[in-house]
């Protein structure tokens, strides 16, 4: 297929993209007490839907009213007036013929307790990032050791915010278990150190990320993509890696790809930068132990990255690209040259601004 292969279609379970191409799950920290987006994100993503976009992610929503935030102006969809909210934005993606994907997560000890309405941080382990938060400028606050009324009740938050997303409309919906985030917390031995049967082995520590799936798959149709995002790195203490070895990584890939999910997808700082101290990217290596539709992000930018990135993936997802350029799909498409956005261009997007 070679270079045509981006803007050729693509099948995952009944939906067919008309290209290879997504809008990257973006947190904008955009919503107001009532939990809901301002209008200039709603817009974004329509436009980047009528703009050729085939997969548009909404920003990381956090799943419940307790411990989950850890962002202000993070976003829900746990009652009537969220999902009312969304219905109309998630319409309008679907009528340009672009699906839409509701990603969902909790942060876990990436947070600090006022910005919980519980005034409460938890965790798999009473550990902290050694840097401080951005945010705040101070040091990260020690979190609770999670009981095990806790992991129910995150659970149970998952499973809420995935019933409100179907009712919204939603094509699918992907469980955030990257970037040093609550689900990643209980992935690696690095934020995890319990005794029970969520610490320890990889097996152990898999089975908080298995039971959300699984309790998630039981409220969502047959119809209703269901992903996983996973990474390598944290938002905090970035330089660490979050897996030890590339065996203990491929075992995590193969033990989700043992449950009902339709998709992994990837997120790097560097979609071709070797991995674990092989030869090898993060999405070849996960590609060579499992055989579902695998997506990549990570300094994607011009036509040659994106047809590089494809490669080993299935789907390429843009994050500042699409954000800060609305003809990105066209320009790429005619091989346009373009330059890579450095991080400090794409704080617009915490802003009112509109980009369409």
């Amino acid at each position: 297929m070679g270079k045509d292969k981006l803007f050729t279609q693509f099948n995952i379970k009944d939906f067919t993209l008309n290209n290879r191409i997504g809008v990257a799950p973006m947190t904008r920290m955009s919503a107001a007490k009532d939990s809901i987006p301002r209008q200039d994100v709603f817009d974004f993503l329509v436009h980047r839907a009528k703009n050729g976009a085939s997969i548009i992610y909404t920003e990381a929503i956090v799943t419940d009213y307790e411990s989950a935030q850890g962002y202000p102006g993070q976003s829900r969809i746990l009652n009537q007036h969220q999902i009312d909210a969304w219905k109309p934005v998630v319409q309008e993606i679907q009528k340009e013929g672009s699906i839409a994907i509701m990603q969902m997560f909790h942060c876990g000890r990436m947070a600090w307790p006022e910005i919980n309405p519980a005034n409460r941080i938890i965790a798999p382990s009473s550990l902290t990032p050694e840097q401080e938060n951005p945010l705040t400028e101070a040091p990260y606050p020690s979190p609770e050791s999670m009981s095990q009324f806790d992991i129910e009740h995150v659970i149970t938050g998952f499973v809420e915010t995935a019933k409100g997303a179907v009712e919204a409309g939603f094509n699918g919906i992907e469980i955030h278990g990257a970037h040093g985030y609550l689900i990643n917390q209980f992935l690696s031995s690095y934020s995890n150190n319990r005794t029970d049967t969520y610490g320890g082995s990889v097996e152990n520590r898999c089975r908080f990320a298995n039971e959300i799936i699984q309790a998630v798959k039981k409220v969502i149709p047959d119809n209703k993509l269901l992903m996983f995002r996973i990474s390598n790195w944290g938002v905090a203490d970035m330089e660490v890696s979050l897996f030890d070895t590339k065996d203990e990584y491929q075992e995590i890939i193969k033990r989700l790809s043992d449950e009902p999910i339709d998709v992994i997808s990837v997120s790097t700082y560097e979609f071709n930068q070797k991995a674990f101290g092989t030869n090898k990217t993060m999405a070849q290596l996960t590609r060579e132990v499992t055989e579902l539709p695998i997506f990549i992000c990570g300094s994607i930018f011009d036509r040659a990255s994106a047809d590089e990135a494809l490669e080993d993936a299935d789907i390429i997802l843009s994050g500042k690209s699409l954000l800060l350029n609305p003809n990105w799909v066209e320009d790429i498409r005619s091989d346009k040259t373009l330059n890579r956005y450095q991080s400090e261009e794409a704080n617009i997007a915490y802003t009112e601004k509109v980009l369409l």
